[in-house]
């Protein structure tokens, strides 16, 4: 392993720099990249004023040379200082190499260490300093500080493991986590080793049985549907984490409260064990209050958030009155919960904590909304009164933390049915990159975010003025130090019960544009993150798990990050709308790399059919997003991007002859185009075909429209048909046919054999 020392001269070294050459040694210290290329191939340099203010939010101070130099010693003297470092990354076929920063009167000493296995076997060994391979030194402060290369007699297994070095009365813990070179490859996929399967909104379900809002009962039909009648290899979801549920400004599943567990409306309290053994809850289920809710939330044309989330919860906490019931005689299942709770530790806890708390304070006073709103002591997961609070109110804590429970029990009880239906992959989940910054994940785990910074994304042809996510960035040293338990959590959480697992703006593991409190978007900077290491955690957990990745790489994206990527074996994520030719024209299906997921949309993006009547313009040119100018001009270049399309259709030979290759003689989506769009992404090398439910029905309006709120029903949308119309609606039936034609056609639905004949008829 290389060396951590710096490569930086220390204080005493350091020659009288000026000002900008000092603040960009530090910069360039903490990752700050010194500029960027835009998509239109402009080169854009980081302002000075940028560089100082990201500097502060990572708590260096930045305003004067002498302020610099300090900052630049204390970090080295902290490298330097610490006799191991807190975590190394590396590959199962690398030796166990140890970097030891020792000072110079102690190379003649030898050092003790101690490996502890994962698994929990030992081995301790005792080397001689002085012969070690030195690969670095410094001079502090009048001392000496030599860099020594360590290699430990033995191989480790894949997995985390905890290094110790003691040298006289210092002493370090390193951990030792050892990778696979690749993220997991599922290997019984379809002919080719391809498979395809349809996306849904899981809050936008439709059913004759739901309360409102699609849930896991739900989930279960879709999987039947996608996987028994169209042959499809797995079924991909909305993010599923925790939210608010709170309209218009906390339902988006990509800025849950908490990344890490799961937002209980998705439950099917019915389907519940303790449901099903409380009078009480069933009583209130069936009570002529309740009857007409649920029928009002099942026919409203939204996902009415705050009404079904409040009615589920009183349901699911007479179904806890009831488990505690059972739990007090020791039963088989409180013995399941706890081995649960157990397992989750101090994240499910504060998960819990913070939501017994947030409920508490709201009741306390209704406008308080916020935890940075709550009485100063609560504010701190760790203060005496937030711990005395748990203890008083443990029953408030536990409901959070069985709610989670059931959960999982109902997830898990969806991927066996998934299997059962001889999906391949089975559910596809998706890790949103972001997280509120007045959620649970801020409260219970300050330490591991900045403040003082947002993330964001440059000026680009989406969104000309930049974009501003308004949630604050990791601490990526922070991550560092603490052995990326929190990393591995946020992957290991979000793919159990499942079989692939899409990883949101996938570039978050390279670098990441930091906006600055008080700048604008187009005022940021980027910051590279050790991206090595995440991806190595990424493919330690990937395999584990058993679960494919799915990195969503649009936007500005460097070509050697789609590399690294592929190296990895993370799936690239390709869009029909963005597959293009440098000279504009559409790529031709057989352009497509292997190594992706291909899809026609995303939730941010219009559908096929809006898209082809420009109904995201007309949303946009609605919210104010664009004036008259501008919607004319966006919809002459969605014309040619039409026409564009059409070209390649026909190029596929997907539109029969005779038909009009002139996209204004198409109004509309018409099945022809359907057809031939849902076809063309077929007949791609792409490993992964995603269909949208919302494009394979032909729906017109897209999940969400970026930048507006309150303008646009953004997150609510339900599905123009019940799960039980896609099996007796005539039109839904036909949209079924085709796309189980074009999977079995292309062998995407693992059984190649059918594919020669269905090409033939």
């Amino acid at each position: 392993m290389p060396p951590e020392a710096p490569r930086t001269p220390v204080e005493s070294d350091m020659p009288p720099d000026t000002f900008e050459q000092l603040l960009d040694r530090a910069a360039s210290a903490r990752g700050i990249a010194p500029g960027f290329w835009d998509i239109w191939g402009n080169y854009h340099a980081a302002t000075a004023e940028t560089k100082q203010a990201i500097l502060r939010a990572m708590g260096v101070p930045a305003d004067t040379p002498e302020q610099l130099r300090g900052a630049l010693a204390a970090e080295t003297r902290r490298v330097w200082e610490r006799l191991a470092p807190a975590s190394i990354v590396t590959g199962e076929s690398d030796t166990v190499d140890l970097s030891l920063s020792i000072p110079a009167e102690a190379l003649g000493e030898r050092a003790d260490i101690l490996v502890r296995l994962e698994d929990g076997g030992r081995h301790e060994f005792q080397i001689g300093l002085w012969d070690l391979p030195q690969t670095g030194s410094a001079e502090m402060e009048g001392r000496t500080w030599v860099s020594k290369q360590a290699r430990l007699p033995l191989r480790l297994p894949l997995g985390y493991h905890e290094v110790s070095v003691r040298l006289g009365s210092r002493e370090a813990c390193c951990r030792y986590i050892v990778t696979p070179e690749r993220v997991w490859m599922e290997p019984h996929l379809g002919r080719g080793g391809r498979a395809a399967g349809v996306v849904f909104s899981l809050y936008g379900m439709r059913s004759e049985r739901n309360w409102g809002c699609g849930d896991f009962g739900d989930l279960l039909k879709a999987i039947e549907w996608t996987g028994c009648e169209i042959g499809a290899g797995f079924i991909g979801l909305n993010p599923l984490h925790a939210i608010h549920n709170r309209r218009p400004f906390n339902t988006s599943p990509y800025l849950p409260n908490c990344s890490f567990y799961q937002n209980f409306i998705y439950l099917d309290i019915e389907a519940m064990e303790d449901f099903s053994n409380s009078r009480r809850a069933q009583a209130l289920r069936a009570s002529p209050e309740v009857q007409r809710e649920i029928e009002e939330l099942r026919a409203s044309p939204l996902v009415e958030y705050e009404r079904v989330a409040a009615l589920k919860l009183r349901v699911l906490k007479l179904a806890f009155v009831q488990f505690l019931r059972e739990r007090r005689k020791g039963s088989d299942r409180a013995r399941e919960f706890d081995a649960f709770v157990e397992c989750e530790g101090s994240l499910l806890e504060r998960f819990a904590l913070h939501g017994a708390l947030d409920e508490y304070w709201h009741r306390q006073d209704a406008d308080i909304w916020l935890w940075t709103q709550w009485p100063g002591p609560y504010q701190n997961p760790d203060s005496p009164e937030t711990r005395a609070f748990g203890r008083r109110h443990w029953r408030a804590v536990l409901l959070r933390q069985y709610i989670q429970w059931q959960i999982d029990i109902q997830l898990r009880r969806a991927q066996r049915r998934a299997r059962d239906c001889r999906m391949s992959i089975g559910l596809y989940h998706d890790l949103a990159l972001a997280t509120d910054r007045f959620g649970a994940d801020l409260w219970a785990l300050p330490e591991f975010y900045v403040s003082g910074a947002r993330v964001g994304c440059p000026p680009d042809d989406f969104a000309v003025d930049g974009q501003d996510w308004a949630f604050p960035p990791p601490n990526a040293e922070r991550h560092r130090q603490d052995g990326y338990r929190l990393f591995a959590d946020s992957i290991r959480k979000n793919c159990r019960n499942g079989g692939a697992l899409r990883i949101d703006h996938v570039m978050r593991l390279f670098r990441l544009y930091w906006i600055p409190d008080g700048a604008s978007a187009a005022h940021g900077a980027y910051v590279r993150e050790r991206w090595e290491d995440f991806l190595r955690v990424l493919a330690l957990e990937s395999v584990r798990n058993r679960v494919m990745i799915v990195g969503e790489d649009l936007g500005t994206v460097e070509p050697e990050i789609r590399e690294t990527l592929a190296r990895f074996g993370v799936l690239s994520y390709r869009l029909f709308y963005f597959e293009k030719n440098p000279d504009g024209s559409m790529k031709r299906a057989e352009q497509y790399p292997h190594q992706a997921l291909v899809s026609s949309t995303t939730h941010d993006l219009p559908t096929l059919a809006g898209f082809w009547i420009g109904a995201d313009l007309k949303a946009r040119r609605a919210t104010g997003a664009l004036d008259e100018e501008a919607f004319r001009r966006h919809g002459e270049i969605r014309e040619a991007d039409k026409q564009r399309m059409l070209d390649a259709l026909f190029a596929e030979g997907l539109i029969p002859e005779g038909h009009s290759r002139r996209a204004a003689d198409y109004p509309e989506l018409t099945g022809e185009l359907h057809n031939a769009v849902i076809g063309f992404l077929a007949n791609t090398p792409a490993q992964l075909l995603a269909v949208n439910q919302e494009d394979l029905t032909k729906e017109l309006s897209q999940q969400n429209l970026p930048g507006a709120t309150w303008e646009y029903p953004n997150w609510g949308r339900k599905m123009r048909f019940t799960l039980e119309e896609l099996r007796s609606n005539p039109e839904a039936q036909g949209f079924t046919q085709m796309l189980r034609h074009w999977i079995a056609a292309t062998g995407r639905n693992n059984h190649g054999e059918q594919a020669s004949e269905l090409r033939q008829a």
